[in-house]
């Protein structure tokens, strides 16, 4: 029994190292670096290329683009256009009338002006009733947005076909500029005060108008608050003095007009 100890020490010791060879051969594929690599550089290409493709196509063809703000009676109006492959894909007002009423108008003409814009792919939309100013702020703001649109997209096309085409609208663009002016009408005088119409001109269009004179004191103020406004309005949209007068304040409306066709006759001159 003695001399059989011996023998089986090696036996067990033998048996021990072999484990330990097996159990370090078992572990070494999963602790390689280079597989562990490998194994993970799969799935993560596979995502890359998903991504790359649809945030490419989305980088080359939309485009935003914002318009001046336009100032109205209640607040100024300003929209934002997203454009894809030179269309209108999305409107929106990034700035509308607020407070009181205003709210519940804002929310009545906004989505339906938006909806417009895209429709249309101008700005030759219908005002909404009930927000007249709200609308015609829209329609001004939006026709910025796409003069922005159309410049960047002269300015692409220019660059590619030659120096000539960039200085012609150059030259289209700043004669454009030297064009805007600002003119006084005479004052005219009615039975209650004197009306004189201002308005600024671009291009041979009315940009803005404002009677720096107009009927004051009593029942006038009300009036004046009343109709001067909606004069205002009515000279831009209509960008002749053949506009309406306000119920309620003829002699003002009239006394408006007057002085604007001067103020036009002396653009036109």
């Amino acid at each position: 029994m003695r001399k059989s100890h011996p023998i089986r020490r090696v036996v067990l010791a033998t048996a021990a190292t072999v484990s330990g060879v097996v159990l370090l051969l078992s572990l070494k594929p999963a602790s390689d670096p280079a597989a562990a690599s490998a194994a993970g550089a799969a799935p993560q290409q596979t995502a890359a290329a998903q991504e790359s493709p649809q945030g490419g196509a989305q980088a080359a063809g939309t485009g935003t683009v914002t318009g001046d703000a336009a100032q109205t009676q209640y607040g100024a109006v300003q929209v934002r256009l997203t454009v894809a492959g030179g269309k209108i894909t999305k409107a929106e007002a990034v700035q509308a009338p607020k407070g009181g009423l205003s709210d519940q108008k804002t929310q009545l003409a906004v989505p339906k002006l938006n909806q417009e814009a895209v429709t249309a792919q101008s700005a030759q939309i219908d005002a909404v009733s009930g927000a007249t100013y709200t609308s015609t702020g829209y329609k001004k703001s939006l026709q910025s947005a796409l003069d922005k649109m159309k410049a960047s997209s002269g300015t692409s096309s220019g660059s590619s076909s030659g120096s000539s085409a960039g200085s012609s609208s150059g030259s289209s663009a700043g004669s454009g500029a030297a064009q805007a002016r600002t003119v006084t009408g005479k004052a005219v005088q009615t039975q209650y005060g004197t009306v004189q119409v201002r308005i600024t001109v671009s291009n041979g269009k009315i940009t803005k108008a404002d009677a720096v004179q107009a009927p004051k004191g009593g029942l006038s103020d009300q009036k004046t608050r009343l109709a001067v406004p909606k004069l205002n309005q009515e000279a831009v949209t209509a960008g002749t003095a053949n506009i309406d007068s306000v119920s309620g304040a003829t002699y003002t409306s009239t006394g408006y007009k007057q002085s604007l066709q001067s103020a036009l006759d002396q653009a036109g001159g």
